[in-house]
């Protein structure tokens, strides 16, 4: 499993990384803290500790973002214990919080049993998996998986995959399309619907998967395994 450490106190950042390797995980640390969201996609961790007091923008608003690509579990480090500070890192989509100084003991613990919750024996067996052909898609993960290649789905485009995956091979028409994500096309242009498609058929791309979403023109999106000559 890998963990992506996002804590901008070098020191602290060194001894967490240290206590956790030796449980066996791998750890990336952040480089680059105005860009946290580019690096968390280059990362593609499994669980994310997540720091308040960062530069920039503090860890509230980095989980915001982050929130938006993935629902991995992020679990807060910080010297703030004032009760306010873990309500809000719970309501900006935390799912544990963790007072420094802590014992690493302890850091490890919460992270094991966030893995489990997530991935693991707590996950539960009712996890859904969307399959076509070697493509899976995870969609209380946003993941996308092909082959060991991984990538993380916005909402919207995880459930354009989900309605493309369903129907496969045959074509969903822009309204079903426009029904399930807007409720009411009338209120919804075909940019929108454009725009997203486009986002996940460039992710599909950078997993090798190129022209697997076709566009019929008039008619909706298919997607398909072997393109036709």
């Amino acid at each position: 499993m890998k963990i992506f450490l996002i804590e901008d106190d070098t020191a602290l950042a060194k001894v967490v990384k240290d206590a956790i390797q030796k449980y066996g995980f791998e750890v990336e640390q952040a480089q680059d803290f105005a860009k946290l969201t580019e690096e968390f996609q280059r990362v593609q961790p499994d669980l994310v500790l997540m720091d308040i007091n960062l530069p920039y923008f503090d860890g509230f608003y980095w989980t915001r973002q982050l929130r938006l690509l993935s629902n991995l579990p992020i679990i807060f480090l910080s010297a703030r214990d004032h009760p306010m500070d873990q309500v809000m890192a719970m309501e900006y989509g935390g799912d544990d919080y963790l007072v420094k100084p802590f014992d690493n003991e302890v850091l490890v613990a919460k992270i094991k049993s966030q893995l489990r919750r997530a991935y693991g024996e707590y996950s539960g067996a009712g996890e859904r998996i969307f399959s076509f052909h070697e493509l899976q898609y995870f969609p209380e993960r946003l993941e996308v998986h092909f082959g060991d290649q991984k990538e993380y789905l916005t909402k919207k485009e995880g459930e354009l995959l989900e309605l493309l995956i369903e129907h496969a091979p045959r074509i969903v028409k822009r309204e079903t399309f426009l029904m399930k994500l807007w409720d009411d096309e009338r209120f919804v242009d075909d940019n929108t619907l454009s725009v997203n498609m486009g986002r996940l058929r460039k992710k599909l791309e950078d997993m090798g998967l190129v022209d697997k979403i076709q566009t019929l023109r008039g008619q909706g999106y298919q997607l398909v395994w072997e393109v036709e000559k």
